[in-house]
């Protein structure tokens, strides 16, 4: 049986769980090695403290989980059937009385929550997720070399970005070029949608592309990243389009020795708020405190944002193989907006920086 299974065989021992039922995607595909988005089906990993776990999937993909590594039991669903009378009755033959059930409350709806208690009436449910987090928040070599391959590919994702400037252009078309070139070297998904900003749109930290035309004097936000072998990469980079004036560059100047210090600081022993401290003092005293908006960064593995969230007030304290971005950012409305961000990785040292695309202002 897999470690990951295992591990959390041993919590529901110790926390004398009877069983545990999860159904996130990412969370299938961290136990399981299966990925699939099942939509309005159902999906999940059964685990039980001593009997053999298996996994529900959609009857139309039960090879693809075979396929996919699982070598376990599989209840495949048809769309005609009643998938919670069958999970029960899989339940029920491998344990007779469930007294309580781990479930994912967070992703668990409440329609599906009230047909599992339904089912298992007696039960009291509790919640898994914690658990899931910190199985999932250090990284194993495996995982750490698919995350250095995933940056690698959101490095050349820029870099194609950055190429395909050119006045009147729209920040569309420069997406599609990106994602094609992504398509071609066998990326299918992007981690998240990817985003170019032009002009005063990049003050909108979460700003949504369209039919903007690149401009003269344009500061350009790429944020992107791609899901490699199941796993996500994330980059921001923010570019110049001909002359900058000079509160552009010097907002671009402070983002980029903010990052750089958190990026520094990052080792085993700190904790994740001293980061955030370390970056923020530095905007703040250049005087665009009010303008960083957001936490330095986020977790990141088969979720694009995951365990450790690195803000002001988290205590975690920093450990080898916690991997995170830091990507301390700059949104004035209608001047500019500049985030910088890279993907690091905890180590005995200090941070390995993933994604390499080079940060300092770049003219194009």
């Amino acid at each position: 049986m897999n470690q990951r299974l295992t591990q959390l065989m041993e919590w529901l021992n110790v926390e004398n769980i009877d069983a545990a039922f999860i159904t996130s995607t990412d969370n299938v595909f961290y136990l399981s090695g299966f990925r699939s988005d099942p939509h309005e089906r159902l999906l999940g990993v059964a685990v039980f403290r001593e009997k053999e776990p298996f996994l529900v999937c959609p009857a139309m993909e039960k090879n693809d989980a075979k396929n996919a590594g699982w070598e376990y039991d599989i209840l495949d669903i048809r769309d005609t059937d009643n998938p919670w009378d069958l999970f029960a009755k899989k339940v029920h033959g491998r344990i007779k009385d469930v007294h309580t059930f781990a479930i994912e409350k967070e992703h668990l709806n409440v329609e599906r929550y009230e047909a599992l208690k339904q089912r298992f009436s007696g039960a009291t449910f509790v919640a898994a997720e914690e658990k899931l987090r910190t199985m999932r928040l250090i990284k194993d070599k495996k995982e750490r070399q698919i995350l250095r391959e995933a940056a690698a590919f959101a490095d050349l994702a820029v870099e194609t970005g950055i190429h395909e400037i050119k006045e009147g252009k729209t920040e569309l078309e420069i997406v599609a070029a990106i994602e094609y070139a992504m398509k071609q070297k066998g990326i299918s998904e992007m981690s998240f949608a990817t985003t170019v900003l032009a002009g005063a749109k990049a003050a909108s930290p979460h700003g949504v592309p369209g039919l903007n035309k690149i401009e003269k004097g344009n500061l350009i936000l790429f944020d992107l990243g791609v899901v490699h072998k199941g796993y996500c990469s994330d980059i921001t980079r923010t570019v110049a389009f001909g002359e900058l004036n000079e509160e552009q560059i010097r907002i671009y100047e402070t983002v980029l020795k903010a990052e750089e210090a958190a990026v520094k600081a990052a080792k085993p022993g700190v904790k994740a708020k001293e980061l955030d401290q370390i970056a923020r003092s530095i905007i703040h005293d250049a005087g665009y405190g009010e303008y960083f908006t957001h936490r330095l960064g986020h977790g990141l593995g088969i979720s694009i944002h995951e365990y450790p969230s690195v803000t002001i007030t988290n205590e975690l304290v920093l450990r080898e193989g916690m991997v995170f971005t830091i990507e301390p950012g700059i949104y004035v409305p209608g001047v500019a907006g500049v985030r910088i961000e890279d993907d690091v990785c905890i180590t005995e040292n200090g941070a390995e920086v993933l994604t390499k695309y080079p940060k300092m202002l770049q003219y194009v």
